[in-house]
């Protein structure tokens, strides 16, 4: 299994409550992806509550493999989120990809 994690900065907004909702906005559209996109095991992403931190946004994905992960980032219901709610916004990302043993 692998564990797919993405961090997003975004950038300045006008306020507070506009940057609230598009994080919650991308969150919905993203978590919605787990219908959508079948090799997607498990997807969650997360608003960090510390404005001291860097990172706004994390995403976390379980798929199969690799392969898997390439999958779901050409989707196309992936790819309307990325380039329609996420790139207007973001102002950088960082990714790791690493393997998760299996559970008993």
């Amino acid at each position: 299994m692998i564990r797919h994690i993405v961090m997003f900065k975004l950038k300045e907004f006008a306020s507070q409550t506009e940057k609230r909702d598009k994080m919650q906005e991308i969150k919905t559209h993203l978590e919605a992806l787990i219908g959508q996109v079948e090799v997607l095991q498990a997807i969650r992403v997360d608003v960090n509550v510390n404005p001291a931190e860097t990172w706004d946004l994390i995403l976390t994905t379980e798929l199969r493999s690799l392969e898997d992960v390439a999958l779901y980032a050409n989707h196309p219901a992936h790819v309307a989120v990325a380039q329609h709610l996420i790139a207007p916004v973001k102002a950088d990302r960082a990714c790791v990809d690493y393997e998760v043993e299996a559970e008993d």
